[in-house]
């Protein structure tokens, strides 16, 4: 299916930088909590299945991408607040989406 330009221009995706890390015992499949720096858009919280390729020492201080309009989900009792983009792998675990150079928290992705 074929989408026009300007329903992919209403999917906020943003560039942000992990700054916290937590255990998530209380998540259905392997997860952690992240908190994550958005610059001028904040930080946001956001539940994420990235256990399988990711230590948690790993990912502090690591740029991702993550869509920033979509509502709060809860999921189990935490509230998360954007989608962190991935791709599954040939096992179907998640391999982050980043940028290969660093960028400034909270650019655009177009």
């Amino acid at each position: 299916m074929e989408i026009s330009w300007s329903d992919f221009e209403k999917v906020k995706m943003h560039v942000g930088t992990i700054i916290e890390i937590n255990d998530f015992p209380k998540a259905r499949k392997p997860a952690y909590q992240l908190k994550i720096d958005f610059g001028k858009f904040g930080v946001k919280n956001s539940s994420a299945q990235i256990t399988a390729h990711y230590n948690k020492e790993d990912l502090i201080g690591k740029q991702i991408i993550a869509v920033l309009n979509f509502p709060p989900k809860q999921i189990a009792n935490f509230i998360s607040e954007c989608l962190v983009m991935g791709i599954y792998d040939a096992h179907g675990d998640v391999v982050l989406m980043t940028p290969d150079k660093k960028v400034d928290n909270g650019d655009l992705v177009g």
